[in-house]
């Protein structure tokens, strides 16, 4: 279980599967870089960043799903860790983003849409939202897509949402971080602080 968690009352969280380029994000959002394993899964605590002069905190979660060389009871426990996590800290996290990589999701998420089977992001998606907190979607890699509004329209549909993906702004914010073109996600991150009128917290993002 993850027990380093700083005592702060409010928090942001980094979520998604290895490999979508979240501790890149977390490296963008905080000017801090944060020490990451060289293969996908190889970060197995949170990596936590927080202000010692103020009550808040980024934390990059654990990446899960498929890890090449990664077992498979590993990559429950990691996933068990993660949706714990989320739980018990329900109350302090005032938006959870969902990381997910814009060439490869929807293949992803189609893959693992068997009978009786959820994708982990169309889950870890609904899972924010039941526990009433505000999903960010960062659709990241979007440097690489070609056929962007189509790409984003059907990951909107995936996620319940009905095209067209722009009237969703709040909740898909396609970037790309190595690059530093995060705009959309500070922007959809400061509308849901704003809500819950924490415009103080607009000043990291």
């Amino acid at each position: 279980m993850f027990e380093t968690r700083p005592d702060r009352d409010a928090e942001v969280v980094l979520v998604g599967r290895s490999n979508v380029g979240k501790s890149t994000l977390m490296r963008e959002l905080t000017g801090h870089s944060f020490e990451t394993g060289g293969s996908p899964g190889v970060t197995t605590e949170p990596n936590h960043y927080d202000w010692t002069s103020e009550d808040f905190l980024i934390t990059d979660l654990p990446g899960f799903g498929f890890m090449s060389g990664v077992p498979e009871d590993v990559r429950e426990r990691i996933k068990t860790d993660v949706v714990r996590y989320i739980e018990e800290n329900a109350g302090k996290i005032l938006v959870g983003v969902l990381v997910v990589d814009g060439k490869a999701v929807i293949d992803i998420i189609d893959r693992h849409s068997g009978e009786r089977e959820v994708p982990h992001d169309v889950e870890m998606f609904g899972f924010l939202q039941e526990l009433g907190i505000p999903a960010v979607v960062a659709v990241n890699k979007m440097d690489k897509v070609d056929d962007r509004d189509e790409r984003l329209d059907e990951l909107a549909e995936r996620l319940g949402l009905y095209p067209p993906w722009q009237q969703f702004d709040e909740t898909l914010a396609p970037i790309s971080a190595k690059r530093g073109s995060i705009g959309p996600l500070e922007a959809a991150v400061r509308h849901h602080l704003h809500e819950q009128q924490r415009d103080d917290l607009f000043k990291f993002f």
